[in-house]
Protein backbone atom coordinates (compact mmCIF):
# COMPACT_ATOMS: atom_id res chain seq x y z
CA UNK A 1 0.00 0.00 0.00
CA UNK A 2 1.31 3.42 -0.97
CA UNK A 3 0.15 5.84 1.72
CA UNK A 4 0.83 8.85 -0.51
CA UNK A 5 -1.29 7.47 -3.36
CA UNK A 6 -4.69 9.05 -3.97
CA UNK A 7 -6.88 5.96 -3.71
CA UNK A 8 -10.43 6.67 -4.90
CA UNK A 9 -13.14 4.07 -4.23
CA UNK A 10 -16.35 4.55 -6.16
CA UNK A 11 -19.60 2.94 -7.25
CA UNK A 12 -22.97 4.29 -8.42
CA UNK A 13 -23.93 5.54 -4.96
CA UNK A 14 -20.74 6.49 -3.12
CA UNK A 15 -17.33 8.01 -3.70
CA UNK A 16 -14.54 7.83 -1.15
CA UNK A 17 -11.39 9.88 -1.63
CA UNK A 18 -8.46 10.69 0.68
CA UNK A 19 -9.31 13.08 3.50
CA UNK A 20 -7.47 16.42 3.32
CA UNK A 21 -7.14 19.42 5.63
CA UNK A 22 -9.29 21.51 3.27
CA UNK A 23 -12.18 19.09 3.85
CA UNK A 24 -12.76 20.92 7.11
CA UNK A 25 -15.02 23.29 5.16
CA UNK A 26 -17.04 20.37 3.78
CA UNK A 27 -17.60 18.74 7.17
CA UNK A 28 -17.88 21.70 9.55
CA UNK A 29 -21.69 21.76 9.49
CA UNK A 30 -21.74 18.28 11.07
CA UNK A 31 -19.23 19.30 13.73
CA UNK A 32 -21.22 22.41 14.64
CA UNK A 33 -24.77 21.05 14.44
CA UNK A 34 -24.75 17.30 15.16
CA UNK A 35 -22.76 16.60 18.36
CA UNK A 36 -24.58 13.28 18.87
CA UNK A 37 -22.54 11.79 15.99
CA UNK A 38 -19.55 11.39 18.33
CA UNK A 39 -21.42 10.05 21.34
CA UNK A 40 -19.38 6.84 21.30
CA UNK A 41 -16.27 8.03 19.46
CA UNK A 42 -12.82 7.78 21.02
CA UNK A 43 -11.80 10.94 19.16
CA UNK A 44 -14.34 13.74 19.42
CA UNK A 45 -14.89 15.96 16.35
CA UNK A 46 -17.60 18.27 17.68
CA UNK A 47 -17.07 22.01 17.26
CA UNK A 48 -14.59 23.83 15.04
CA UNK A 49 -11.50 23.00 17.11
CA UNK A 50 -12.59 19.38 17.52
CA UNK A 51 -13.00 18.86 13.78
CA UNK A 52 -9.67 20.48 12.96
CA UNK A 53 -7.95 18.20 15.49
CA UNK A 54 -9.82 15.15 14.17
CA UNK A 55 -8.74 15.77 10.58
CA UNK A 56 -5.16 16.61 11.56
CA UNK A 57 -4.82 13.41 13.60
CA UNK A 58 -6.16 11.39 10.66
CA UNK A 59 -3.68 12.94 8.24
CA UNK A 60 -0.85 12.52 10.73
CA UNK A 61 -1.78 8.83 10.88
CA UNK A 62 -1.56 8.58 7.09
CA UNK A 63 1.82 10.34 7.06
CA UNK A 64 3.03 7.85 9.68
CA UNK A 65 1.82 5.02 7.40
CA UNK A 66 -0.56 3.70 10.04
CA UNK A 67 -3.92 4.99 8.78
CA UNK A 68 -5.67 5.90 5.56
CA UNK A 69 -8.68 8.21 6.07
CA UNK A 70 -11.39 8.96 3.51
CA UNK A 71 -14.09 11.57 3.11
CA UNK A 72 -17.43 10.12 1.94
CA UNK A 73 -19.50 11.66 -0.86
CA UNK A 74 -23.12 10.54 -1.40
CA UNK A 75 -23.89 10.63 -5.12
CA UNK A 76 -27.61 10.22 -4.51
CA UNK A 77 -27.87 13.56 -2.71
CA UNK A 78 -24.76 15.13 -4.26
CA UNK A 79 -23.43 15.94 -0.78
CA UNK A 80 -20.48 15.08 1.41
CA UNK A 81 -21.79 12.78 4.12
CA UNK A 82 -19.02 11.91 6.59
CA UNK A 83 -15.75 10.07 6.97
CA UNK A 84 -14.23 6.62 7.47
CA UNK A 85 -10.76 5.10 7.52
CA UNK A 86 -8.45 2.13 7.58
CA UNK A 87 -6.24 2.17 10.68
CA UNK A 88 -3.80 -0.04 12.58
CA UNK A 89 -2.63 -1.12 9.13
CA UNK A 90 -0.26 -4.09 9.45
CA UNK A 91 1.04 -4.87 6.00
CA UNK A 92 3.35 -7.64 7.25
CA UNK A 93 0.50 -9.43 9.03
CA UNK A 94 -1.95 -8.60 6.23
CA UNK A 95 -4.56 -7.19 8.57
CA UNK A 96 -6.08 -3.81 9.34
CA UNK A 97 -8.94 -2.20 11.18
CA UNK A 98 -11.85 -0.39 9.58
CA UNK A 99 -13.50 2.31 11.63
CA UNK A 100 -13.71 5.93 12.70
CA UNK A 101 -16.84 5.84 10.56
CA UNK A 102 -19.49 8.51 10.93
CA UNK A 103 -22.22 10.06 8.79
CA UNK A 104 -24.47 13.04 9.24
CA UNK A 105 -27.93 12.16 10.50
CA UNK A 106 -29.54 12.70 7.07
CA UNK A 107 -27.34 9.92 5.66
CA UNK A 108 -27.82 7.39 8.45
CA UNK A 109 -30.11 4.49 7.62
CA UNK A 110 -30.10 5.31 3.89
CA UNK A 111 -27.95 2.37 2.78
CA UNK A 112 -24.90 4.59 2.23
CA UNK A 113 -22.92 2.80 4.93
CA UNK A 114 -23.37 -0.60 3.27
CA UNK A 115 -22.28 0.86 -0.07
CA UNK A 116 -19.13 2.27 1.54
CA UNK A 117 -18.37 -0.91 3.45
CA UNK A 118 -18.57 -2.93 0.22
CA UNK A 119 -16.08 -0.61 -1.48
CA UNK A 120 -13.72 -0.64 1.51
CA UNK A 121 -13.84 -4.40 2.08
CA UNK A 122 -13.42 -5.14 -1.61
CA UNK A 123 -10.38 -2.86 -1.70
CA UNK A 124 -8.90 -4.31 1.50
CA UNK A 125 -9.22 -7.95 0.49
CA UNK A 126 -8.86 -7.84 -3.27
CA UNK A 127 -6.51 -4.93 -3.91
CA UNK A 128 -4.44 -4.76 -0.73
CA UNK A 129 -4.47 -8.54 -0.19
CA UNK A 130 -5.53 -8.38 3.45
CA UNK A 131 -6.36 -11.60 5.27
CA UNK A 132 -8.35 -10.01 8.10
CA UNK A 133 -10.35 -6.82 8.60
CA UNK A 134 -11.18 -5.96 12.19
CA UNK A 135 -13.89 -3.71 13.58
CA UNK A 136 -14.31 -2.30 17.08
CA UNK A 137 -17.02 -0.34 18.84
CA UNK A 138 -18.13 0.75 22.28
CA UNK A 139 -20.05 -2.27 23.55
CA UNK A 140 -22.94 0.07 24.41
CA UNK A 141 -23.21 1.28 20.81
CA UNK A 142 -25.91 -1.16 19.79
CA UNK A 143 -26.72 0.61 16.50
CA UNK A 144 -23.14 0.37 15.29
CA UNK A 145 -22.83 -3.26 16.39
CA UNK A 146 -26.04 -4.17 14.54
CA UNK A 147 -24.73 -2.44 11.41
CA UNK A 148 -21.51 -4.44 11.57
CA UNK A 149 -23.37 -7.72 11.99
CA UNK A 150 -25.59 -6.82 9.04
CA UNK A 151 -22.61 -6.60 6.69
CA UNK A 152 -21.27 -9.97 7.81
CA UNK A 153 -18.94 -9.30 10.74
CA UNK A 154 -18.46 -12.01 13.33
CA UNK A 155 -18.07 -11.17 17.01
CA UNK A 156 -14.77 -12.26 18.53
CA UNK A 157 -15.12 -10.96 22.06
CA UNK A 158 -15.05 -8.04 24.45
CA UNK A 159 -12.03 -6.01 25.50
CA UNK A 160 -12.97 -5.07 29.06
CA UNK A 161 -12.30 -1.56 30.29
CA UNK A 162 -9.82 -0.89 27.47
CA UNK A 163 -10.44 2.82 26.97
CA UNK A 164 -12.38 5.91 27.94
CA UNK A 165 -15.81 7.14 26.93
CA UNK A 166 -16.10 10.85 26.04
CA UNK A 167 -17.55 11.46 29.53
CA UNK A 168 -14.42 10.03 31.15
CA UNK A 169 -15.93 6.70 32.20
CA UNK A 170 -14.20 3.48 31.21
CA UNK A 171 -15.58 1.59 28.23
CA UNK A 172 -15.73 -2.01 27.07
CA UNK A 173 -14.99 -2.50 23.37
CA UNK A 174 -16.50 -5.24 21.24
CA UNK A 175 -14.19 -6.76 18.61
CA UNK A 176 -15.57 -8.12 15.34
CA UNK A 177 -13.90 -9.24 12.12
CA UNK A 178 -14.23 -10.56 8.60
CA UNK A 179 -11.63 -13.00 7.25
CA UNK A 180 -10.63 -13.20 3.60
CA UNK A 181 -12.17 -16.66 3.18
CA UNK A 182 -15.44 -15.41 4.69
CA UNK A 183 -15.42 -12.47 2.29
CA UNK A 184 -14.83 -14.70 -0.71
CA UNK A 185 -17.24 -17.48 0.29
CA UNK A 186 -20.19 -15.54 1.66
CA UNK A 187 -19.88 -11.94 2.79
CA UNK A 188 -19.08 -10.40 -0.60
CA UNK A 189 -22.11 -11.83 -2.38
CA UNK A 190 -24.46 -11.22 0.54
CA UNK A 191 -23.38 -7.60 0.82
CA UNK A 192 -23.55 -7.13 -2.94
CA UNK A 193 -27.15 -8.40 -2.94
CA UNK A 194 -28.07 -6.06 -0.11
CA UNK A 195 -26.69 -2.96 -1.80
CA UNK A 196 -28.37 -3.88 -5.08
CA UNK A 197 -31.69 -3.83 -3.23
CA UNK A 198 -31.09 -0.38 -1.74
CA UNK A 199 -33.44 2.16 -3.31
Amino acid sequence: MNFQHQYILENERALLRPLELADYELLISFAMNEPEIWKYSLVQAGGAAGLKNYIQLAIDGRNAQKEYPFIVFDKKTNQFAGSTRFYDIQLTNKCLQLGYTWYGKDFQGTGLNKQCKYLLLDFAFETLGMERVEFRADNDNKRSIAAMHSIGCKTEGILRSNGFKPNGERRDSIVLSILKAEWENEVKNNLKNKIQNIK
